[in-house]
């Protein structure tokens, strides 16, 4: 690894993703107080909605089963399942199951994509941010499912573990995390780049709607409702006289 490539290398994967979950995060917060009216996703459904329904239903299945994969298969550490799980095997079925939600939720945002591009209705009333998000995506999808066959090759865990450790490193405040990656074949790297790309992209975009997709469970345990009339000189029912 020449001067250049170890300078991309270390920023890449040490600064790089520090920056992405900073503006992620400040840059979420700062569109919401400042601009709560484009805080959400526009919909084309009167337009076109049966290729919408199908293509949304599959992306949105998929992406929230990679997420939540990715989210605690990268920042579980591993003694909290080496005693009835072993790394192989723990990376044999991140490949089956996150390869059939990889499938799926390309098939559906190749559908929302498709559409966006190729429909005329839809193209003249899509932003550009939109076709461009939806493209970032379809291409991060796309690498996900070339690291497979590389997966495959390692059976044994060790691309997962070492992973994992990169993601925990990072999480933890730990220095040297790029270390960890030199060897890593370059569909992984790129594959982490462009995910950390989306992070930063992301209070830009209409994926913000993420947010409030997750906000909403706080509905779950909401409490109850108190409705007051407004109704002048009307007595409470309990006060009216008996009816005749």
């Amino acid at each position: 690894m020449n001067a250049v490539q170890d300078y991309l290398h270390t920023f890449f994967f040490t600064y790089y993703p520090y920056l992405c979950l900073s503006v992620f995060l400040l840059g979420s917060l700062i569109r919401f107080d400042r601009d709560q009216y484009t805080w959400k996703t526009d919909s084309s459904q009167m337009l076109r909605k049966n290729t919408l329904r199908w293509g949304s239903n599959l992306f949105h299945v998929g992406i929230l089963f990679l997420f939540f994969g990715h989210l605690f298969g990268l920042l579980t550490p591993h003694f909290f399942y080496s005693g009835f799980l072993s790394a192989g095997t723990k990376q044999l079925l991140a490949i089956y199951t996150g390869g059939t939600a990889g499938a799926v939720c390309f098939v559906g945002i190749s559908l929302l994509l498709f559409r966006r591009l190729f429909d005329p209705r839809i193209r003249l009333t899509s932003h550009r941010t939109d076709i461009a998000i939806l493209v970032i995506l379809w291409v991060q999808l796309f690498l996900g499912l070339i690291t497979l066959p590389y997966s495959l090759r390692h059976s044994d865990g060790s691309v997962m573990l070492l992973l994992a450790d990169w993601s925990q490193r990072v999480l933890t405040f730990r220095a040297s995390s790029a270390a960890t990656l030199i060897g890593l074949d370059w569909p992984y790297k790129a594959h982490l780049i462009l995910g950390m790309t989306i992070f930063l992209l992301f209070p830009f975009s209409r994926l913000v709607h993420v947010w409030s997709g997750f906000g909403a469970l706080a509905y779950i345990a909401r409490p109850y409702q108190v409705v007051r009339s407004r109704r002048l000189n009307v007595p409470p029912e309990h006060n009216l006289p008996p009816k005749k």
